[in-house]
């Protein structure tokens, strides 16, 4: 057994390894092409660091000692965020952009089905599935923000403040049963973002754009939370 865990420990060490290395290729990729500048450098490598040290942590809480198929499709995924933020970062946007984020969020309906076909779902996969999805909605604010107003950054915020919130007030820390619309608005969220940071939707459209999708997403932790209150 302690073998057994010590190769496990070995295997899943090296996944994070490759990881780092795809990182490190990418920002290269995109210095070579697009002229990442140091703060892109600086903010994929603390977020390549953050990233892995959570995700070991997570490995270490959980007693798994290696990763699952679906979890290395989000880890592929959460690389993809790494040049995303870069970029950001930068202060760069454009067509490789907007092709990183699409990408990224394109696999999220894949390591779901990795998942269940091979009957390996787990807390820490839909967490970690679920965190990916939350951090790449919040950069990709951060230039949605710089054209339409600040307003949109409460879209990548809310996530996180319910968060917060759970820790002041332990019954919003209740479990949700799933649900098909709350995945929906939240995939929503992400599709609307990268439409409007594609720059392809005149000014209005894409404040209307936006706004939806923030509209959409009060409306399902509004639900939410009232459901949580009801079951406290």
């Amino acid at each position: 057994m302690i073998v057994q865990t010590q190769r496990g420990t070995v295997a899943a060490g090296r996944e994070q390894a490759l990881a780092a290395c795809g990182l490190i290729v990418l920002l290269n990729v995109l210095a070579m092409t697009l002229g990442l500048g140091v703060p892109g450098w600086l903010a994929g490598a603390a977020y390549g660091a953050a990233l892995l040290g959570l995700l070991g942590a997570a490995l270490r809480r959980s007693g798994r000692p290696v990763l699952g198929p679906a979890d290395r499709v989000t880890l592929a995924r959460a690389t993809l965020v790494g040049g995303v933020v870069a970029l950001v970062a930068t202060g760069l946007s454009g067509p490789v952009l907007v092709a990183l984020a699409a990408v990224a969020l394109a696999l999220d309906a894949v390591d779901g089905q990795v998942a269940r076909r091979t009957g390996t779902v787990s807390p820490l996969g839909a967490r970690f599935d679920m965190e990916v999805d939350a951090f790449l909605i919040l950069v990709l604010c951060v230039p949605v923000a710089l054209t339409l107003g600040p307003w949109v950054l409460l879209i990548g915020a809310m996530r996180y403040a319910f968060v917060v919130a759970g820790w002041l007030v332990p019954w919003l820390r209740g479990p949700l049963t799933p649900n098909l619309a709350r995945k929906a608005v939240a995939a929503a969220q992400g599709a609307a973002l990268v439409v409007v940071v594609a720059d392809v939707l005149p000014r209005p459209v894409a404040v209307v754009v936006a706004g939806g999708a923030l509209a959409a997403l009060v409306w399902s932790f509004g639900r939410d939370v009232g459901t949580l209150w009801r079951n406290r």
